[in-house]
């Protein structure tokens, strides 16, 4: 904890410091509002924070709980746009990537080797290597390495002896590159948490029902404390709009039409047991509308994406039978032995926030993104891609510093490292140590490592306290109580479905999606947060029943069924 002297707060983003942020908000004007706890409303908090801005921000549900806890969990170039002559987007994204991969979160972001199979031994090789080379020489135009391996051409037997599990006639030969992967959610969680160690009013379960005004300008907002049920004003001379897929439903409290409209895309993918297909390596297969990823995740393989329309709930896009049906048939198309639905262990559905206007098919709107002053005192932030955030970020928190008044310093989260990350390489290099001084396996240390940076001390400590806290959860053997207990304590964590849904991936991963995990998990939150019986028991009973609803929802046959069964779980609400 940081003591009262040193300018910036304590590490920690747990109950008390949530009040203390609602308290500061409602008592000050802050220079800059950020509306939205998703990877761009963070990135934004970050960036104005650290230029010396007095900062908040407010999140509806969890942080992360929309688009950006349920991407491909991959930070990447996309290649596929370089097809598309994207190429401003392509090198701007890969210059992000080597940033995350090496300076920014090294120990959330790591290198994933893929591999493209060939069905055509001559052009296909010239016409993807030319791709693939052009891809690697903008990772090095940033000004260092991209921290990944460049591209590699494979012969047919290279390819065999990598992938054993593709279908002979599947291939001719392949082409091998490397882009990278992150838990999403938890890199939101630990961008929240560094925006609030430099000073961010941070408060998530904060809804915003209407923007102050004085004539045409924005001058903050009205706010819901949805865990009290209180009501009060926050005043900030510019406030940012960086809620993506629900940017027009936040215009339209504005009274104005904003300057361009926002379509939601979904996307569903599948979690299947890594050893249902033997592979050293992640696929990128292409399809008739686009590409498939098949990516490495720890015991898992992720299956995604598709990209399709969605006009219906926002809050909790649905993935139907059709959706996965769609994604088994595609990834088998390579597999010699097929992938069946018993394999599905896990799926999860997400909404891209695609700018509207430039196609009638989803899969062709812009990734690029844009930034407006709608009215006066407001940014809108729209568009854009994972990888880029902070790109987005800075842009958005450039719009708010030329409207105020005084020269506000330029952005430097290009050299601001998330919490855990700096000396992460000097404590994975002695990851032995760690786990023979505190009689762990080695492997448990490096999933923490991994998951906390050097951060993990403080997971250490609780378990030197507590040794049951070291026990895995039941059903998901790859988590631990300590970490439920962290995630409450120090990561914002409100309700359980915070902790299994997103500071874990326990409701994706585990085989009963965190059925068993529950009961243990409530009552390790209990101790921290103080829940009673009922609260505990009121808390698991919501989570069963959303589990329920989305295993329904993943046997309708349509959107529109599939989303009237996923609402029928409803979601937790402290006020009565």
């Amino acid at each position: 904890m940081a003591n009262s002297n040193t300018v910036s707060r304590s590490t920690k983003l747990g109950v008390e410091e949530r009040i203390a942020a609602i308290e500061a908000l409602k008592t000050k004007e802050l220079d800059v509002l950020v509306v939205g706890g998703g990877i761009v409303g963070a990135g934004s908090a970050l960036d104005a924070v650290t230029r010396g801005l007095s900062t908040g921000i407010l999140e509806a549900r969890d942080w992360s709980s929309g688009t950006s806890s349920r991407s491909s969990k991959l930070v990447h170039g996309g290649i596929r746009y370089l097809e598309q002559l994207d190429f401003r987007l392509v090198r701007e994204a890969l210059i992000e990537r080597g940033l995350l991969l090496q300076r920014i979160a090294p120990h959330l972001v790591k290198p994933v080797k893929f591999l493209y199979p060939l069905n055509r031994p001559v052009f296909e090789r010239l016409y993807i290597g030319a791709g693939m080379l052009l891809y690697d020489l903008f990772s090095y135009t940033g000004g260092r390495p991209p921290g990944v391996p460049h591209h590699r051409h494979l012969t047919k037997r290279q390819v065999q002896k990598s992938i054993p599990s593709l279908r002979d006639n599947a291939f001719v030969g392949g082409l091998t590159y490397y882009d990278a992967q992150v838990d999403d959610a938890r890199y939101v969680a630990s961008l929240v948490r560094t925006a609030s160690f430099y000073g961010a009013h941070a408060a998530s379960r904060v809804r915003v029902e209407g923007f102050l005004k004085v004539g045409q300008r924005v001058v903050g907002v009205k706010a819901h404390d949805l865990e009290t049920g209180e009501r009060f004003e926050v005043r900030a001379r510019q406030v940012v709009n960086a809620t993506g897929v629900w940017t027009d439903d936040t215009q339209a409290m504005v009274g104005e039409r904003g300057q361009f409209k926002v379509r939601a895309s979904k996307g569903i993918h599948l979690l299947v047991p890594r050893d249902r297909f033997q592979s050293t390596m992640g696929l990128l297969l292409r399809t008739e509308k686009s590409v498939l990823f098949v990516i490495p995740w720890g015991r898992h393989w992720i299956i995604g994406t598709t990209d399709t329309d969605w006009n219906l709930d926002k809050a909790h896009p649905a993935a139907t039978a059709a959706d996965i049906d769609y994604l088994l048939e595609h990834v088998n198309k390579v597999l010699a032995v097929p992938l069946t639905r018993d394999d599905v262990e896990g799926v999860y559905a997400g909404l891209r926030p695609l700018l509207a206007g430039e196609s009638d098919q989803t899969s062709k709107l812009s990734r690029e993104h844009l930034v407006a002053h709608s009215v006066p005192g407001l940014v809108v932030i729209a568009g854009g891609k994972w990888t880029t955030y902070r790109v987005m970020a800075k842009d958005a928190i450039d719009a708010a510093a030329d409207a105020l008044d005084g020269k506000v310093p330029q952005s430097i989260t290009d050299n601001i490292a998330l919490l855990g990350a700096e000396g992460y390489q000097a404590a994975w290099n002695k990851r032995g140590k760690i786990a023979r001084a505190f009689g762990v396996h080695k492997v448990r240390i490096e999933h923490l490592l991994n998951r906390y940076g050097v951060l993990t001390d403080e997971l250490l400590d609780l378990m030197r306290q507590r040794p049951e806290l070291n026990d895995a959860l039941p059903g998901a053997d790859d988590y631990i109580g300590a970490e439920v207990v962290y995630a409450a304590s120090h990561e914002g964590a409100l309700h359980l479905e915070d902790v299994l849904a997103r500071r874990t991936r326990i409701s994706i991963e585990a085989w009963d999606r965190g059925v068993s995990a529950a009961p243990v998990a409530a009552r390790l939150m209990a101790g921290v947060l103080g829940w009673d019986e009922e609260r505990i028991e009121r808390e698991v009973a919501t989570y069963l029943k959303r589990v329920a609803a989305e295993r329904a929802s993943q046997e309708q046959p349509d959107d529109e069924s599939a989303d009237r069964i996923r609402l029928e779980a409803p979601d937790i609400v402290t006020v009565k």
